[in-house]
């Protein structure tokens, strides 16, 4: 099974039930790409099938996933959301780098006023964005079948 990114706290997620589309643990387990991790409120059972938004986006922006694992926190739920094609991981880990710029750009915020909000993005782009290319989805599309 491949890698799940971690969504910042700081960004609000919304995960919603899709309907009589549910997956069996065996077939997850085979097909998952990975996908990304976020704190939820509630606790979802391995296989549901889940709308992953996140509005800071777009309103528009909806990730099908299905529930990886589901681990229970302090204050809530730990969620792993699965994707099982290689474009969905993808545009869910571009909307996850846009997640993680808006956030580095708010704790930088002295920073952000400075240099601007773009200078920000491109520091943490060259940081960070190798963890978000289509070499490492590719990397993760073929994982499973070396397993």
């Amino acid at each position: 099974m491949g890698r799940f990114i971690p969504h910042p706290d700081d960004v609000p997620v919304e995960l919603t039930l899709r309907k009589h589309q549910c997956i069996s643990r065996q077939e997850l387990h085979t097909i998952s790409l990975g996908g990304v991790a976020c704190n939820y409120h509630r606790a979802w059972r391995k296989g549901t099938a889940l709308e992953v938004r996140m509005p800071t986006l777009s309103e528009n922006v909806c990730y099908l996933g299905y529930v990886a694992w589901c681990l229970r926190r302090k204050h809530g739920y730990l969620v792993g959301i699965a994707f099982i094609d290689e474009q969905t991981l993808f545009k869910a880990r571009m909307g996850e780098q846009v997640c993680q710029i808006e956030r580095y750009c708010r704790q930088q915020k002295p920073q952000a006023e400075q240099q601007g909000v773009e200078a920000l993005a491109l520091k943490w782009l060259d940081q960070h964005a190798t963890e978000y290319s289509h070499e490492t989805v590719r990397q993760a599309f073929a994982q499973p079948a070396l397993d």
